[in-house]
Order: C-alpha cells, then sequence, then structure tokens
C-alpha cells in the first residue's frame, strides 16, 4: 500500500480549496452582474426591447451601407422630343407614332421643321409673309426655307410647284422638311404646307386661323393633294431666278 506524505497531503487539500474559492467567486461575480449591471443598461421588458430595437437598426444600417449607390437615369426627354411634347405632336394615343414621329425629325431635315413649328400660332393674313404682319400658306413655307436652309423659293405656291430647285416625289417617298400641295381653290398646286412626318404637316390654313399642324390622311387634305416637292439644296441658282440659294 502506497502512503502519502502528510507534506504532499496538505499540498493537495489546499490546491482542492483554491479551486472551489475560485469557482465560488466566479459565481458570485456573475450573480453581481446581473444584480448590478453595467452603468446605463435598461434592464426588464422594456430594455430588452430597447436592445432589440437597437439591433436591428443596427442590421439595417449595414446591409443599406452595402448596396451600393443607385444608378442616376439619363433623362427621358431631350430638347427635340420636349419640343415636340410641347407642340402637342407626341400623341400617346397613338402606341408607335411618336417615336416614328420623333426618329424622322431628328433624320432629316430637323432644322427645317422646327423652325417651321417656331411659328406655330402665327395668323394667317392672305399675302403675309412675315410673323409681324402673317403668313399665308406660300409666304410661310418661303419664309421658312429662306430663314432655315437659305433657299429662296418663289412667292407663290403653284410657282412654288414648277421651281426647278424643287424635285418632284410620291407621297410615299415623302421625308420631313417636304413641301406637299393641295388643290383648295379648284387649281391643282393652290395650297402649300412643310411635311412634319406621320403623315402630318404645318401649313398656314386660311383667314381667321393660324398657322398649325394637320393631318393629311384626314379625308379634306387626302382628297385634294395634288403633289409633293423636295428642295435639291445642291442645284445651282438658275440665271431666270425660279429659285436661289441665299448668300
Amino acid at each position: 500500500m502506497h502512503l502519502v506524505s502528510p507534506v504532499a497531503l496538505l499540498n493537495r487539500i489546499a490546491a482542492v480549496c483554491l479551486l472551489a474559492a475560485g469557482c465560488a467567486a466566479h459565481a458570485q461575480g456573475v450573480a453581481q452582474a446581473a444584480v448590478n449591471p453595467p452603468p446605463g443598461t435598461m434592464m426588464g421588458a422594456y430594455g430588452q426591447s430597447l436592445q432589440q430595437q437597437a439591433s436591428a437598426e443596427a442590421k439595417a444600417s449595414a446591409k443599406t451601407t452595402a448596396q451600393p449607390a443607385p444608378v442616376q437615369q439619363a433623362p427621358t426627354q431631350d430638347a427635340v422630343s420636349r419640343f415636340l411634347s410641347e407642340r402637342g405632336l407626341l400623341n400617346a394615343a397613338e402606341p408607335s407614332g411618336p417615336s416614328r414621329l420623333l426618329s424622322s425629325v431628328r433624320d432629316t431635315a430637323s432644322d427645317l421643321v422646327l423652325s417651321a413649328m417656331n411659328f406655330l400660332g402665327v395668323r394667317y393674313t392672305r399675302g403675309g409673309n412675315s410673323v409681324e404682319n402673317g403668313f399665308d400658306c406660300s409666304g410661310f413655307t418661303r419664309h421658312i426655307f429662306e430663314m432655315s436652309v437659305g433657299l429662296v423659293l418663289p412667292r407663290r405656291a403653284d410657282e412654288q410647284a414648277k421651281s426647278s430647285t424643287l424635285l418632284p416625289i410620291r407621297k410615299d417617298e415623302l421625308k420631313p422638311g417636304d413641301l406637299v400641295f393641295f388643290n383648295t381653290m379648284r387649281a391643282t398646286f393652290s395650297h402649300v404646307g412643310i411635311y412634319v412626318g406621320e403623315g402630318k404637316f404645318i401649313h398656314a390654313p386660311r383667314t381667321g386661323s393660324a398657322v398649325r399642324v394637320e393631318d393629311m390622311r384626314d379625308s379634306y387634305w387626302s382628297k385634294r393633294f395634288t403633289g409633293a416637292r423636295r428642295a435639291d439644296l445642291k442645284a445651282e441658282a438658275t440665271a431666270g431666278g425660279e429659285g436661289t440659294l441665299a448668300r
């Protein structure tokens, strides 16, 4: 039988006592912390709800910070589309019409067409050829062509239709900026306007009215359409002066 010396036995008893004392001290510290929490700590149901709310807010903040900043969207309307919209030429009732009209105006003769639209609302005056005095149909087209593309057209509608600087085109070839002619006074080329696209044209209609946009597909105009002309800006001015390029 192995006998433990008195000294070793005393050492073992001392170690066990120290271990027991440490465990008691730890338990007492935990209990003390529960009774006396750190300063500023809210206890009870209300305190727990505040802690849960703070935790939720911290998580939400971290999630928001982690998300990339939203990409700024480009403006949905540029200057041309805003102009057409303000003038009532982008009709939402025609699903594909607005985009086609906008595209056609941008692609060809946009300067000429937009220049013409700037005169919407100017009153009709027989023989008129200026903003101050008003326009008649041919006075309006003459003013727009000279101002926007530098082409001086003859004064009367029938003379414009016969001008050597204007090329005859078919109705299905129309592009914005072309001249369109109608028989409104029992004469083949008695009225003229400027095609703006999608079957619409701008013109100075008659006494008591003003420069406006109308649809060539309406029965009145479709029955009276007599032809179309396109400006040949490369044509040299003729000696007879039917049409000249302003310099």
